[in-house]
């Protein structure tokens, strides 16, 4: 057995052990600060649902939950907080600076919509929601965008772990390849998640000083 099918197995196994709980606890990590992709938890929610664990409304309801509430908790950093709470304490979050400052643009430039377009965008979608609460955006409306757009994201990622169960046979065909690719992307995805995050949180720190 390859390290692709290997890794399936337990994050499957894991998700399948804890529950629906896990799949909103993940996702609404996911729409904080936390490197917690939705592409890493609900393609494998997908594969329970395929052998009947999960059922695929349950999965969204869950998701979608938690990204709701991840949202929510991450507006009202910056609807409270504002700029000064994130240069104090986005450090001990991994919050990337650079990665905000580009957030922060997008949001300022596109406006309110962006809510709905960001849960599509890497990076983008884990941080929009503190631009939307600096700036005051009326919480109604984030509500709404967030829920559309989360629930369709999600939605289209267990769609796809679904399908992608019921083509096994083509994983296991093409496992020791894909081992290799993905493990050249784990190592140059922490590496660059590593440096990334130490240098520009340590300008943001020196710039908030």
């Amino acid at each position: 057995m390859g390290i692709t099918e290997i890794l399936i197995e337990k994050i499957v196994s894991f998700i399948d052990s804890t529950g629906y709980s896990s799949v909103a606890f993940l996702m609404m990590l996911e729409s904080m600060v936390a490197p917690v992709p939705s592409e890493a938890v609900l393609p494998f929610a997908g594969f329970l649902v395929a052998s009947g664990r999960f059922t695929f409304w349950g999965v969204t309801l869950a998701s979608t939950g938690g990204s709701i509430v991840g949202s929510w908790l991450s507006y009202l950093m910056g609807y409270y907080g504002g700029r000064p709470l994130i240069n104090k304490f986005g450090r001990y979050l991994l919050l990337n600076q650079r990665d905000l400052k580009v957030t922060e643009n997008f949001f300022n430039k596109y406006g309110s919509w962006t809510i709905f377009v960001a849960r599509f965008v890497p990076v983008i979608r884990h941080l929009i929601s503190i631009p939307a609460g600096i700036g005051k955006m009326k919480w109604l409306p984030f509500t709404i965008y967030t829920t559309i757009g989360a629930a369709l994201w999600n939605m289209f990622l267990t769609w796809l772990g679904y399908h992608l169960r019921n083509h096994w046979d083509l994983i296991q065909r093409y496992s020791k390849p894909i081992d290799i690719i993905m493990l050249i992307l784990l190592i140059a995805a922490l590496t660059y998640f590593i440096r990334s995050h130490l240098r520009y949180n340590r300008q943001g720190s020196n710039s908030a000083e």
